[in-house]
């Protein structure tokens, strides 16, 4: 290969991230877009979040893979009979219309995404192998910003193709592109772990054995709190941004495109602080930043806000969401047993995607109950609370 070993590998996870991220972003997108302008209720938006179930249950099946997965090449057939399950789904929804089969696009969304959490699992556990200690935390911005560049992609440049060619053209590009992204995975030779011994197999009670770690409960209540703060105004920014009269292209490009951007480079660089301040700063800075952009937020709910003030608060959150991802991610892998990566690393984030989902779901209760004002003060009161935990309950000797 004309790349060097571990920026070929990088390069790799990094188009497997951007295919995983990529259709999931742009039906989070659309979907309640098209929902609002439907005039379906806040609440019934905040409930589409559950679309992301097999995102918050995969934990379930992460040991199956676990097990059937001794060698690279085990991993890399998981990852591509995944994705291919993906992309005949994606395709599939193509042929169908958005308001007459509103009930089996969200069924073939919902399966589809069953895929791309295997898909994940098969990828994540593939990296934590064969990335040495020293370069986990380059993995670990391959993983936040091919999700980012995902986001932009399928929240943004897609919003916009979806406005110009439609639902039916768009879709199977959609499902063309998650294919050739596996392209990089399957002519790479430089991935190499050690073969796992049969002693070494994940077995059903390692689920259970994960919480009974010393310690590891101050871990999981941080990665429940973390994201508290932001998720429910990032989950009805884009109905907030309708309410104010912004249609589907400018929110496209206000949030899908120039937020993720800024998500993009603001993880990219959260690597950088991390390793420059360790953990227990980087915590704390980065949480300082969530609650930053939760006070403006609701500054913003008492105006009416000029596009310069809204793109100033989309810029602060998606920013802190960027770095927030790299000491979510950091910490996480601190966190796996040997021979358990891929399990104990699924745990970690499906509890962030957990928390995330409960959030989301209970911002569109709390927007319809006391309006946005009601909603932003909540997630001030989150974020607050998740600093106020990370400056007590962690100790800077304790952290990395």
């Amino acid at each position: 290969m004309w790349l060097k070993p571990t920026t070929n590998k990088l390069v790799t996870f990094l188009c497997l991230y951007i295919a995983q991220s990529i259709p999931m972003s742009f039906f989070s997108t659309v979907i309640p877009v098209m929902m609002r302008q439907e005039n379906f209720s806040l609440s019934a938006i905040g409930l589409l979040q559950l679309i992301k179930l097999p995102w918050i249950i995969k934990f379930f099946w992460s040991p199956l893979v676990d097990r059937n997965c001794m060698t690279v090449s085990h991993y890399k057939r998981w990852i591509f009979s995944s994705e291919l399950i993906y992309a005949v789904l994606i395709f599939s929804v193509a042929f169908l219309d958005f308001k007459e089969n509103f009930s089996t696009i969200l069924i073939l969304v919902i399966i589809s995404f069953v895929a791309s959490a295997t898909q994940d699992i098969a990828t994540d556990a593939l990296a934590v192998l064969s990335f040495s200690r020293k370069d986990k935390s380059l993995v670990n911005s391959m993983q936040s910003m091919g999700s980012f560049a995902g986001a932009m992609i399928g929240g943004g440049v897609l919003l916009l193709l979806f406005k110009q060619i439609g639902w039916n053209s768009l879709l199977p590009c959609l499902a063309i592109f998650v294919i050739v992204a596996l392209v990089p995975l399957f002519f790479n030779k430089d991935i190499a772990i050690k073969e796992k011994s049969q002693a070494q197999k994940a077995k059903k009670t390692d689920f259970y054995y994960f919480f009974t770690q010393k310690g590891i409960w101050k871990q999981i209540i941080f990665l429940f709190l973390y994201y508290s703060g932001l998720i429910g105004t990032l989950a009805m920014l884009k109905p907030y941004m309708v309410d104010l009269g912004y249609n589907i292209k400018e929110i496209g490009v206000m949030s899908g495109l120039a937020g993720t951007f800024i998500a993009f480079l603001s993880s990219f660089g959260g690597g950088f602080i991390i390793r420059r301040i360790g953990r227990y700063r980087a915590r704390i800075l980065f949480a300082v930043a969530i609650l930053l952009a939760t006070f403006y937020f609701l500054g913003l709910s008492y105006v009416t806000p000029t596009t310069l003030l809204l793109y100033i608060g989309i810029f602060l959150l998606w920013g802190s969401y960027g770095m927030a991802t790299i000491i979510v991610y950091t910490t996480a892998m601190d966190c796996v047993r040997e021979g358990r990566e891929g399990t104990d690393f699924t745990i970690q984030t499906v509890i962030t995607h957990l928390s995330s989902m409960c959030i989301a779901i209970a911002s569109g209760k709390i927007a319809d109950l006391t309006g946005y004002h009601g909603l932003f003060l909540f997630e001030v009161i989150l974020a607050t609370v998740s600093l106020i935990y990370i400056i007590f309950v962690f100790k800077k000797k304790q952290t990395l």
